[in-house]
């Protein structure tokens, strides 16, 4: 008998993050995995999946905290005054996410689909379907809750850390979660052991569950003007927070120029992605390094992933730190475009896990002279054979695939679930 799943989630739309796009392809390989799949999204858009039914949750838009959040926005829009954090502080979210919330729950109490396991999928740090499903204890026996990030932010790692307003009730939420959700999802190895030293019933319900190499066909194989696929490039796709510095790429490329002047005509570094917190270092090195193409802004998915499959490395950039147990959304896109890996991570990172402790394309993220160094062994590799430059790790793709994420849904211990 085919097993049915509820997935509840924040958004299924592809272009507004990447959290969004690890939870479409999670959901895409949950029904090439031959189960039948149910979509509630709060997308607030019509938007279909192939061969999955979806339903978008309309906003309720006659209630008490409908009222205040419009009211307490169009007072901040016109007298630049922010309360927000006042009623975090005391009710630790705001009145868009109660309502949001209710009107996820009001959707979920009329749906007639009888799943055997109600999975809510989040993005960023709102975990809205989370909150819905815990108002509903009848659903509490087939619920796995899927913790895509360390929540609240203040039990990020270092140099993420810090305090939110009403951080204490949304620990008070974290925690009933951990204690209500029959199981628990992971990404990552690393993040459920984090989650877990503070939340410590994660430990006893929580599987891993890998952002998911699900496939996308790319609609338009032209490639922009900025991009020579003849060339040796170097891609780094993503938003560059404030924690995740881009300097010691940025010097490494530099280096590696200097020391190899004949690579200028064919080699290329190409950053794609919001970078606001780095504005100034990025107008520095765009005057020094022509062969710097940095874009600072959102381009499509469809363009993104035809340069990470064209390009020849591509840059996973993470925070310098002590820890980095999260799982990039786009470690998956990576394994899928099949080119080379470069890692900037801490030593302890689940990339760094994955990859293997001998990976040999692998550097702190301010290690300028490493990066170089390795730079520059990638560039003589591809002068040999582009082809050379092919990540080839059958073992990342199968762990991403459909076929493993069936196998850890059917698990014994998971069979009273569904």
């Amino acid at each position: 008998m085919v097993k049915k799943i509820l997935v509840v989630v924040d958004s299924i739309n592809i272009e507004d993050s990447s959290g969004s796009k690890a939870n479409v392809a999670l959901i895409n390989n949950l029904d090439e995995a031959g189960f039948e799949v149910l979509v509630y999204h709060y997308t607030r858009k019509d938007i279909q999946l192939k061969n999955i039914k979806t339903f978008s949750v309309p906003e309720i838009k006659s209630s008490f905290n409908y009222f205040l959040s419009r009211f307490f926005r169009v007072v901040n829009r016109n007298f630049k005054i922010n309360f927000t954090p006042f009623f975090e502080k005391r009710f630790g979210f705001s009145f868009t996410f109660f309502n949001d919330v209710q009107s996820i729950i009001k959707a979920l109490k009329k749906q007639s689909f009888e799943p055997d396991l109600v999975l809510t999928l989040s993005k960023g740090a709102s975990f809205r379907p989370h909150y819905a499903v815990l108002k509903l204890p009848h659903l509490h026996d087939k619920w796995m809750a899927y913790v895509h990030d360390p929540f609240p932010f203040h039990y990020y790692p270092r140099p993420y850390n810090w305090i939110e307003p009403g951080y204490d009730k949304k620990e008070i939420f974290f925690r009933e979660i951990s204690e209500k959700a029959k199981y628990s999802a992971f990404p990552s190895q690393l993040l459920k052991e984090w989650m877990s030293s503070y939340f410590s019933n994660f430990e006893k319900t929580g599987i891993i569950i890998p952002h998911q190499n699900a496939k996308y066909e790319i609609q338009n194989n032209n490639f922009p003007t900025y991009f020579n696929a003849a060339k040796f490039n170097i891609l780094h796709a993503g938003n560059l927070m404030k924690q995740r510095p881009p300097k010691g790429l940025l010097e490494g490329f530099n280096t590696f120029l200097k020391k190899n002047p004949e690579a200028r005509s064919n080699s290329s570094l190409i950053l794609l992605g919001n970078a606001g917190d780095h504005t100034e270092v990025l107008d520095f090195f765009q005057k020094e390094i022509p062969e710097l193409y940095a874009y600072n802004g959102n381009k499509t998915f469809d363009e993104v992933f035809l340069i990470q499959k064209n390009a020849s490395v591509n840059v996973i950039l993470e925070s310098k730190s002590e820890v980095s147990p999260f799982l990039p959304a786009k470690f998956a896109h990576c394994v899928e475009a099949n080119k080379v890996i470069l890692s900037l991570a801490p030593y302890y990172s689940e990339t760094r896990r994955l990859l293997g402790n001998d990976y040999p394309y692998w550097s702190e993220v301010d290690q300028a002279e490493k990066i170089a160094e390795i730079i520059e062994d990638l560039y003589q590799l591809w002068k040999k054979n582009p082809l050379s430059l092919n990540l080839n790790r059958r073992d990342l793709e199968d762990y991403l695939s459909s076929d493993y994420l069936k196998k850890v849904i059917n698990k014994d211990y998971f069979k009273d679930a569904i």
